[in-house]
């Protein structure tokens, strides 16, 4: 009886364990960065290659960083309503195009338009990994002092735009 007792006892722990995992938003991963200063980096432009772009060009203002890539489902879906936020003029879109080929990149932003002020190319993906890219898209709010204040895993939607985005860059903008 006590020999099943011990198998019994560690496979109860092991669904605890699946039972509590499968109850975690996997959107909801903390990035170590959140507070902390945006990682600075220099990148070439993709509509003007010969021009490069520093992100301490930005120091001053608020403004997102989308992480893309053409070869992304996830960002066609969001990408409309980025356009959309483009069009207000409520804050700055810097698009980071990731792993992707520069002509696929550029053909995309013509066929569904270009929300972002300045697309910087990130072809061996470096400056994503600086940024903790787990995927794409991603996106970044980051303050008038570098700091990035959130991080959306995954493809902005209305809701979290309305409800999170928004709010805290009028916040930051104050």
């Amino acid at each position: 009886m006590i020999r099943f007792l011990l198998p019994l006892v560690v496979f109860i722990i092991l669904v605890s364990f699946l039972l509590v995992g499968l109850n975690l938003n996997p959107r909801k991963i903390p990035s170590p960065l959140i507070g902390k200063p945006a990682p600075v980096f220099q990148s070439k432009q993709l509509h003007e290659p010969e021009k490069t772009f520093t992100s301490k060009e930005n120091l001053g203002k608020v403004w997102l960083l989308n992480v893309w890539a053409s070869w992304c489902a996830s960002c066609r879906d969001e990408h409309p309503l980025l356009v959309q936020l483009a069009k207000s003029g409520l804050v700055p879109i810097y698009g980071l195009n990731y792993k992707d080929k520069d002509d696929l990149a550029l053909q995309w932003l013509n066929q569904l338009g270009d929300p972002y002020t300045i697309s910087i190319v990130d072809s061996d993906g470096r400056v994503g990994i600086e940024y903790g890219v787990y995927g794409v898209p991603e996106t970044y709010v980051i303050d008038k002092s570098g700091i990035i204040q959130y991080k959306q895993i995954g493809p902005v939607t209305v809701d979290i735009l309305e409800k999170t985005i928004l709010p805290l860059v009028k916040e930051l903008q104050g």
